[in-house]
């Protein structure tokens, strides 16, 4: 009896057990059959796209090499008063400073004795020609008169040169100005302080107009050509905020780097300035569509760009050409077709089950 009673608890107990190991196969499968139970991903539908950029690349904003002017004082002196800071914008012929020199006076009275002596000689060659004409003088005095008048006709017109370039007031003060429209970009003089005549006090930089220095990878060496449009992106900016076409490309690849180097030529706009980095998109017409998706939902995967496209109930990473990345949008000219459904959320979570 006693024997019975422990084979059916023996039997019970292995019942149990095979009934708990078939409920964690059972779990184990669900499991198996559904690895994203649990992430909350959020997707976007893939969007066709005009206008697709051929690439996108960094740049550095840089100036003209005739934007930047020096503005120089022909006497060396002293400022007696300084109008602008730097950074601030001007107009062409506005003051920029006020500087009194001794060599000023001296040209002034030097324009003054000339036009004396010239006025002298320009009486005595008048009154020497008619001598000869009546012949009560040889010719060769009234051509010698003549020829000295048109001297001091030489000196007066040099240092009347020489007064209007430095722009002498009667108390000896020069008003240095703008020569162009633009902005400050240096101030070297303070009031009372000395000017000489080899170091500009101020440097004025025209601002309506700016250049960009690219480095294009070598891939783009073939593709990218001069006339091609670029557009123009600030960090954090919603879209181009500049546009411009490409000017020159390098024809050699720099061997360290393996890039080439190219500028372009683009408006001002605000926020541009010297020696900022942006972003540059370059348009070639000849592609004109793409597929947009929301630029989170590319990443990278092993050291290519991928997107996790849905599959039924599952995402599988397929890897993709971006061409551009911009206001927060990524333009794909490879891997993907308009309609087709990506993810935007849970990306570590699929890369790490992708790498399984």
């Amino acid at each position: 009896m006693r024997g019975m009673i422990l084979r059916n608890t023996l039997i019970a107990a292995a019942l149990a057990l095979s009934a708990c190991s078939s409920g964690d196969e059972g779990g184990a499968a669900n499991k198996d059959a559904d690895p994203l139970a649990g992430l909350q991903i959020t997707t976007a539908r893939a969007q066709a796209a005009e206008g697709v950029p051929l690439a996108t690349v960094p740049g550095t904003v840089t100036l003209p090499p005739e934007a930047r002017v020096a503005v120089t004082s022909t006497y060396p002196g002293a400022a007696l008063r300084v109008f602008v800071i730097e950074g601030q914008p001007v107009s062409r012929g506005q003051p920029l400073a006020i500087v009194r020199a001794a060599e000023p006076v001296q040209i002034g009275g030097d324009l003054a004795r000339a036009q004396a002596e010239y006025t002298v000689a320009e009486q005595r060659s008048k009154r020497l020609a008619q001598l000869a004409s009546e012949g009560i003088v040889a010719q060769a005095r009234a051509e010698e008169a003549a020829a000295l008048a048109r001297s001091a006709g030489a000196t007066v017109a040099e240092n009347r040169r020489l007064a209007a370039m430095s722009g002498i007031g009667r108390d000896g003060t020069m008003t240095l100005r703008a020569p162009i429209s633009g902005r400050v970009a240096h101030v070297g003089v303070e009031t009372g302080g000395p000017v000489d005549g080899l170091t500009a006090p101020f440097i004025i930089e025209n601002a309506s107009a700016y250049r960009l220095d690219l480095q294009l990878p070598e891939r783009l060496a073939r593709q990218v050509r001069p006339g091609m449009a670029v557009d123009v992106s600030l960090p954090g900016s919603d879209g181009p905020v500049a546009a411009g076409k490409i000017l020159s490309v390098a024809p050699s690849i720099d061997p360290q780097t393996r890039s080439v180097m190219a500028k372009a030529s683009i408006g001002a706009a605000p926020g541009l300035v010297a020696g900022s980095n942006v972003t540059v998109a370059i348009r070639d017409m000849g592609m004109a569509t793409g597929i947009g998706v929301p630029a989170g939902a590319v990443v990278k995967l092993g050291n290519k760009d991928v997107v996790f496209v849905r599959t039924g109930k599952t995402f599988a990473p397929r890897p993709v050409t971006v061409a551009a990345t911009a206001g927060g949008q990524a333009v794909l000219v490879a891997g993907l077709k308009a309609g087709e459904v990506v993810a935007t959320s849970s990306l570590p979570e699929l890369k790490a089950m992708a790498a399984e």
